[in-house]
């Protein structure tokens, strides 16, 4: 998985996307000819539609031709991303996508393959995973809860938000990293598994800081660890799961735009670079701050061949753990 980018390393990278925009801006006369679309494969007002509006607002002013955010959601992201991937690629139509896009695409049927039916356009930003606890919890560290459920199989309940998201794909790497089989409790969202965190009927929760800042800033449940591979800013004190463990386990969250395949290659590279240019402006930046993301800006082929990695890792994933969809 890549990692986390530093400051300087964004603002180097940003400047050649910036570099380039105007050459490849000469080179794509008639486009855009018409609105754009950037599709939004869940209901409005979640954390992936707030993480693509700022970005099509930001198009449109670079464009000059609007940009309408169209919400698709159905089937764990699979109905929008269809969509996108039957439209014309002319760099009209384009994907929000995420890590769930990677990992609920490679246990569902569908009409598009997560990787040969896209062109990936640009990563937004990623984010960690956090391992939170029940108040009280007698674990204060990963080994802790790790020596727990060794010695007593089966004892532990962890929460589990959406079959096929990054959350259920992340526990079920963990516990094949592990050696474990942990009891997954499944919940139809976030919100009924945080109920049941604070209420003490499951252990813990694997999810995105986002989903449980709120419970955490207040004190109500305690972070043990983070997913990436390196610790975070906004938890400088909180060890990485690998730290605790020893264990070769790392899952960093990402958010991306990605167009039907074919889109000609100046088109894509307008929107690489203009994407990179919207994701570092002052107000999307204090928006992923809140959202506990940082913003990972890469170049085409570097996008691709993140994408390549991801997918391939959770469809192995998929495999190893048997994981179907009834």
């Amino acid at each position: 998985m890549p990692a986390q980018p530093t400051r300087r390393g964004l603002l180097v990278a940003t400047a050649g996307f910036g570099l380039a925009a105007p050459a490849f801006a000469s080179q794509t006369p008639g486009w855009p000819n018409q609105s754009l679309r950037l599709v939004v494969p869940f209901t409005p007002g979640g954390s992936n539609d707030n993480f693509a509006r700022p970005v099509a607002e930001a198009l449109q002013v670079a464009l000059g031709r609007p940009v309408v955010v169209e919400n698709r959601p159905g089937a764990a992201g699979s109905i929008g991303a269809a969509f996108v991937a039957a439209a014309p690629p002319d760099g009209h139509t384009l994907l929000l996508a995420s890590s769930s896009f990677a990992t609920s695409s490679t246990i569902r049927r569908t009409s598009f393959d997560a990787l040969d039916s896209f062109d990936a356009i640009q990563r937004l930003c990623t984010a960690p995973m956090v391992v939170v606890t029940k108040p009280n919890s007698p674990f204060r560290s990963m080994d802790q809860l790790v020596a727990h459920a060794r010695a007593h199989p089966g004892a532990l309940l962890y929460g589990m938000a959406g079959l096929g998201g990054v959350g259920h794909f992340a526990m079920e790497a963990f516990n094949l990293a592990s050696r474990l089989q942990m009891e997954a409790i499944p919940y139809s969202g976030i919100a009924p598994a945080q109920a049941d965190l604070v209420s003490g009927r499951i252990d813990f929760l694997m999810t995105t800081l986002a989903s449980v800042r709120g419970l955490v800033e207040a004190g109500t449940v305690p972070v043990i660890a983070v997913s990436t591979a390196g610790r975070v800013p906004e938890m400088p004190d909180v060890p990485t799961i690998r730290e605790t463990t020893g264990l070769d386990f790392e899952v960093t969250v990402w958010w991306g735009i990605l167009a039907p395949r074919g889109v000609p290659a100046p088109v894509q590279h307008r929107l690489n670079a203009e994407i990179a240019k919207a994701v570092q402006a002052p107000s999307y930046l204090r928006f992923l701050e809140a959202e506990g993301a940082r913003p990972a800006p890469l170049g085409l082929p570097e996008f691709r061949d993140a994408l390549r990695t991801d997918v391939l890792r959770w469809r192995q994933v998929a495999t190893e753990a048997r994981i179907t969809v009834n």
